[in-house]
């Protein structure tokens, strides 16, 4: 294989997950496309679009020319309806024709990662129009298509796969994200730390400290009084980064200690996706 080491956990992510995705659709019946996900306003047909779209756009395929409806009320921004147009392209396909799609899909990325010979710096198209590199490319994806395996579980009641090769990279991932929820959008007082300690599947304890010029810190060190701990398990971390979830719906699964106002605005915070 041609792959970039650096890249190879990001490839075997996707493939554990959109093999995943495939193996608890394609049993699927015409009505069960339609349950409803996590993932606000989709069904479980509007997520594996979404998936499929993703995936279409790694491998370069011009984007769909489609007028949405004007009564889509969950799209508000131009970022929306940019995610939106795979989706809604594919709102009245049967489920053969979404399973057909995403196998013809999954066979097309397979053989693209197969030829990979780029290196992990490669400048690629990224969404919206934007540019970034390969490695940070497929990180991203790796992510999206774990939190999307995790929304079609949610819908169709089949728990798995939380500490499957996607779980880890989104572990670095969202963890990548906290000192900026922690310093920058909750306010955290300079000077003090705030403890994370995740349990389940994929456990792990963190602290954020935040400096005297006000930016935070990831690291694996437990502080010493901290201001803030917060005690959850690892789906529900996942679940309320991702947007799944408010903080007032699991607050019998979050154990929060420390200052009141500070662990309230980290959890109203706490939403890293966009």
């Amino acid at each position: 294989m041609s792959l970039h080491p650096t890249l190879q956990p990001y490839a075997d992510a996707w493939t554990h997950s959109i093999e995943a995705i495939s193996e608890l659709v394609s049993p699927l019946v015409e009505g069960e496309w339609n349950r409803r996900t996590p993932c606000p306003a989709w069904s479980v047909r509007d997520v594996v679009s979404h998936v499929i779209g993703l995936d279409c756009e790694m491998l370069g395929d011009p984007r769909p020319i489609h007028t949405l409806p004007r009564d889509l009320y969950h799209v508000t921004n131009e970022q929306q309806r940019y995610t939106e147009m795979q989706v809604d392209v594919r709102r009245h396909h049967t489920a053969p024709e979404m399973t057909s799609e995403l196998e013809y899909v999954i066979i097309r990325r397979n053989r693209q990662l197969r030829n990979e010979s780029r290196a992990p710096g490669t400048k690629v198209r990224g969404p919206y129009g934007s540019e970034l590199t390969l490695e940070e490319s497929m990180r991203r994806h790796a992510f999206d298509v774990w939190v999307h395996e995790q929304d079609l579980r949610a819908a169709l009641g089949r728990p798995g796969n939380l500490d499957s090769p996607g779980a880890h990279v989104a572990r670095d991932y969202l963890l990548a994200e906290l000192p900026a929820v922690v310093a920058e959008k909750a306010d955290a007082p300079r000077s003090s730390a705030v403890v994370f300690d995740v349990h389940g599947p994929i456990e792990f304890l963190r602290t954020i400290r935040v400096d005297i010029q006000g930016r935070g810190t990831l690291e694996t060190v437990p502080a010493l009084g901290p201001a803030a701990t917060l005690t959850l398990d690892w789906e529900t971390y996942v679940r309320l980064a991702c947007g799944r979830v408010t903080p007032e719906q699991v607050a019998d699964r979050v154990k929060a200690e420390g200052e009141p106002q500070l662990t309230a605005a980290i959890l109203r915070n706490f939403t890293v996706t966009k």
